[in-house]
């Protein structure tokens, strides 16, 4: 093979169609877009739109609603902190906090804490402080040796 020899594999590129370049071409004159009406102009955003009849969204009822008060945590299986353990990012001797996975590069902000989930396996012994984990992530990390402690966020009186 020579690098004057390469080329893509027949038929795995198209040409481009030349829309409005006469009428020999097929896409000449009005260019695909049919004639007149608002859909031939240019600037159309007509998603969602039925025609005048009323939409979906506003047919179906709305339902649900976004707490705005509710804490957002980042989130971290133990299988992720064992990795960056393994790897060498993460001090196993030294408390795993949120200062400290976030120096690891293991979550990218801290947002309000981090929880500790239990997707894979932990094997060596850490001392954790977080703001919360699942049940049976805390049960995997005292089952290794390790201990957890967690933080207890201070939530505002609601009044």
């Amino acid at each position: 093979m020579k690098l004057n020899e390469i080329k893509d594999n027949e038929g795995s590129t198209k040409d481009r169609i030349r829309v409005g370049r006469g009428i020999g071409s097929g896409k000449g004159k009005t260019g695909g877009r049919g004639v007149k009406g608002q859909k031939a102009r240019s600037g159309v955003a007509v998603n969602g739109f039925e025609g005048g009849q009323m939409p979906i969204y506003r047919r179906l009822p709305k339902r649900g609603f976004t707490n705005i008060f509710a804490s957002e945590y980042a989130e971290v299986s133990v299988g992720r902190v064992q990795t960056a353990i393994d790897a060498g990012k993460l001090d196993a001797n030294a408390t795993i906090d949120a200062a400290a996975l976030k120096a690891a590069g293991v979550i990218r902000r801290l947002k309000d804490g981090v929880r500790i989930l239990a997707d894979g396996e932990l094997t060596t012994k850490v001392s954790f402080e977080v703001a919360g984990a699942s049940k049976s992530a805390v049960e995997k990390i005292e089952k290794a040796g390790s201990s957890i402690k967690l933080l207890v966020v201070a939530a505002e009186a609601a009044e």
